[in-house]
């Protein structure tokens, strides 16, 4: 007798079988340049720095996400290829990033 085949699993979700795995996956392309944001929305009025455009795994954006958030000195996570860091640390987020020798552009308001 066969399995049936997975296709949804608490911890992952929706499991499409002709999808990479989750930890395999590759940010979107982009145009080279990483956006900094202030946002609120969604949030219950608490502000998160966000970071897109960051190329690379989602394993390499957790790491740059671990630095960050000890930078910081707050809490953060990966998001569909988005780095939030708690709170407005725009500055030193924007500092670190150009240490790096990336592109870095504030975007919003």
């Amino acid at each position: 007798m066969t399995r049936p085949r997975i296709v949804w699993d608490s911890e992952l979700g929706r499991i499409d079988p002709k999808q990479p795995p989750r930890s395999q996956r590759k940010a979107p392309e982009g145009d080279g340049v990483v956006r900094i944001r202030r946002e609120t929305g969604g949030r219950g009025g608490k502000t998160v720095t966000t970071v897109y455009g960051l190329q690379g795994s989602e394993a390499d954006l957790k790491k740059i996400c671990g630095d960050l958030k000890k930078l910081c000195g707050v809490g953060g996570a990966v998001k569909d290829f988005v780095v939030e860091i708690q709170g407005d640390h725009r500055d030193k987020v924007e500092a670190f990033l150009v240490g790096r020798g990336l592109t870095v552009k504030r975007a919003g308001g």
